[in-house]
């Protein structure tokens, strides 16, 4: 799902006691730099949680009186995007406005911010078009600042694939390999699994031009994917198609990226050329200009908001794996870090 669009969740005074309203806010100092979760970095082994200040701050209870004004979150079509939105919208509840969520794709989310549907899209994985429509001309929308993930597109193929065939990693090996990546929908070539057909991607032309005899094949969604390279992993079938970081099945399974020509600036602006692997992606967060300025305390949340790529595997292994509601996934990670949340406070 830059790819790891993930986290900006202190004024001289020590953290208010939220023991009655189930809230914990900070003294609204700028975030440290220092902090891990502050700056994007992995969470310290949940050292937070046996912190001080941990100690102090009331468990999370998601609930508040939703007084202070209504919030429009929109939830991406892929399990860490409603990681990002769980823990936000659990601390919003609490300081006490009303969170209304929206699942949509990422271009349809956009226009949200005409309509007024949409108050905040936490992790932006790159759209110049839509960026230059809504920011640069018509003024609805405003770039928020990077939620601390950092996204990284690529081919992936299952681990035993790479101790089998060890050269399969390099491009330039794929097509003696394509045989093994045939199926009934890709005919005569291999197939190279697509996932959401919406998300950011240009695997078909980059097929084209490297000259690689295999055919884009779209699973039509990240849960898709996902329980393709389960599969492809668990029963030892040949698979390559595309994936990301930060998701949870990393944690899970072995995938190995294939080394595609590497990326340069520019590289990828005409569609009709590009041969190179996709840019690293400091994924971002994208508010509505009104939201920005009349948002008040929920907009400086949303500005603070800020975590890492683990943070948000951590949330979205939860939700998945482990049987837990997004609410409850999101009260325990706030359970366990909360030197790092509040430094999202205003």
């Amino acid at each position: 799902m830059d790819r790891i669009r993930w986290g900006r969740w202190v004024a001289g005074v020590a953290v208010i006691s939220l023991i009655v309203l189930g809230c914990a806010k900070s003294s609204g100092a700028t975030p440290s730099p220092t902090s891990p979760a502050a700056s994007g970095g992995a969470p310290s082994s949940g050292a937070s949680a046996s912190s001080g200040a941990s100690a102090a701050v009331a468990a999370a209870t998601c609930k508040g009186d939703g007084t202070k004004g209504d919030v429009k979150l929109m939830i991406n079509q892929w399990v860490g995007a409603a990681a990002n939105v769980a823990v936000a919208q659990c601390l919003l509840q609490q300081m006490g406005f009303k969170v209304a969520t929206s699942t949509l794709a990422e271009e349809v989310a956009w226009q949200g911010f005409q309509t007024g549907e949409v108050d905040a899209i936490l992790e932006n994985w790159g759209h110049p078009d839509l960026e230059k429509k809504y920011i640069a001309t018509d003024k609805l929308a405003q770039d928020d600042g990077p939620n601390g993930v950092t996204g990284i597109i690529g081919w992936y193929v299952p681990g035993w694939m790479v101790d089998k065939y060890p050269d399969i990693t390099d491009w330039h090996n794929l097509n003696k390999y394509s045989d093994l990546f045939k199926t009934s929908e890709s005919g005569d070539k291999g197939q190279f699994l697509g996932s959401d057909p919406t998300f950011v991607q240009y695997d078909e032309a980059l097929i084209t031009n490297l000259g690689l005899n295999y055919k884009d094949v779209f699973s039509g969604s990240e849960a898709a994917t996902i329980t393709a390279f389960q599969q492809a992993d668990k029963n030892k079938t040949p698979l390559i198609g595309y994936f990301y970081d930060p998701q949870w099945l990393q944690s899970e399974i072995k995938l190995v990226q294939v080394k595609l020509p590497p990326y340069t600036p520019g590289c990828d602006a005409d569609l009709k050329k590009v041969a190179c692997d996709y840019p690293p992606y400091i994924l971002n967060k994208i508010v509505r200009t009104k939201f920005a300025t009349d948002g008040g305390d929920a907009a400086t949340f949303v500005k603070n908001f800020k975590w890492g790529n683990a943070d948000q595997n951590s949330v979205a292994d939860a939700i998945t794996n482990k049987n837990m509601s997004p609410e409850d996934a999101a009260k325990q990670w706030i359970d366990a870090n909360a030197a790092a949340w509040q430094a999202w406070m205003p």
